[in-house]
């Protein structure tokens, strides 16, 4: 996959399918545009995506708007589902100012190659998102593309959206998030040095710090999957600030990998939330504390023996088993 980002001034030069949103989380909704957009392949033309490098909202009202998905996860997901061009558009205040004619002639035709345009029904763009489907379709003859507008994934009676998923991931409702997903939410990133606090309990974890436009669920106590080196191994998270421990702490992604006992700091991993276990809490003290980790551990140990059906030690999935968050099987699915 073509990743472009961090300029404006780009040219595809092969013709494309281009479908279009902040794809953040990538979940069902979005599953059935790639599903369409994939189609247009039977014509020859490359698949493409056009996102933001930024999400509008944090320029507009000028606040952090987080993301389900990270940049370099949304890229390595979509990379995994198969698609060819990914561009990721810087967004200022001249792009916020754009027409949509302007942006659907100059960006989507002329720089995109875009012979197909496929949207979901309630995509809008341009200046006040004043654009939407019906001036996609008024134009397309004139401009030279096909237009593919895709129903919304529905869940019941709701509309599948990355709103619903952060609902549901700050209720802590993690196995409804990755429903809704597809596949299962994670968090990924390089191993850092903590605190060494779950060490002198007996409690050896590994840290991640996730980037401030991560969307974190619920601060609490997660069952968990860690993926090293392309096999999985089964864990415990906590995620949160460490209220009981004195001084100010960033969110963070603390993991007990259970047998584990190699040394990993400056890896990346993949934590997989699988299931909520409990809400963080402020203990009275640290002996209080590691009284409840030790029984966390133990409660982890029982629900993943109980899943896989066997006594500890589990041995790791290998590679051939471990099918990434995405790609072709999630696409049929």
């Amino acid at each position: 996959m073509e990743y472009i980002r961090g300029t404006r001034e780009f040219q595809i030069g092969e013709p494309t399918a281009v479908t279009l949103g902040k794809f953040d989380g990538l979940h069902r909704g979005h599953k059935k545009l790639l599903q369409e957009l994939f189609r247009f392949r039977g014509k020859g033309y490359r698949t493409a995506v056009f996102t933001f490098e930024t999400a509008p909202g944090t320029l507009i009202r000028r606040k952090l708007q987080t993301m389900i998905t990270t940049n370099e996860e949304r890229c390595e997901n979509l990379r995994a589902a198969g698609v060819d061009y990914l561009v990721e558009y810087p967004f200022n205040d001249q792009v916020a100012s754009m027409t949509p004619e302007d942006f659907v002639r100059k960006v989507l035709v002329e720089q995109m190659n875009a012979k197909a345009i496929v949207a979901g029904t309630d995509f809008h763009f341009g200046c006040r998102r004043s654009g939407d489907v019906e001036f996609l379709r008024a134009h397309a003859r004139e401009l030279g593309y096909e237009l593919v507008v895709v129903e919304k994934a529905m869940d019941g009676s709701r509309e599948i959206s990355s709103t619903y998923i952060r609902e549901e991931l700050a209720a802590g409702q993690i196995e409804k998030a990755n429903e809704l997903l597809g596949y299962t939410y994670s968090v990924q990133g390089r191993v850092v040095h903590g605190k060494h606090l779950g060490t002198g309990m007996g409690f050896p974890t590994v840290n991640l710090l996730p980037p401030s436009q991560k969307h974190l669920p619920a601060f609490g106590v997660y069952y968990s999957e860690v993926v090293i080196d392309g096999k999985v191994y089964p864990g415990i998270t906590n995620i949160g600030r460490k209220p009981t421990i004195k001084g100010e702490h960033p969110a963070g992604v603390e993991t007990y990998i259970y047998d584990w006992k190699k040394d990993i700091y400056g890896k990346n991993i993949e934590v997989k939330l699988l299931s909520f276990l409990r809400p963080e809490r402020k203990f009275e003290s640290v002996e209080e504390l590691k009284r409840q980790v030790l029984s966390d551990k133990e409660e982890g140990r029982r629900w993943h023996e109980e899943r896989e059906g066997r006594k500890f030690p589990v041995p790791a999935k290998s590679p051939e088993t471990y099918t990434r968050s995405l790609g072709e099987k999630w696409l049929r699915a």
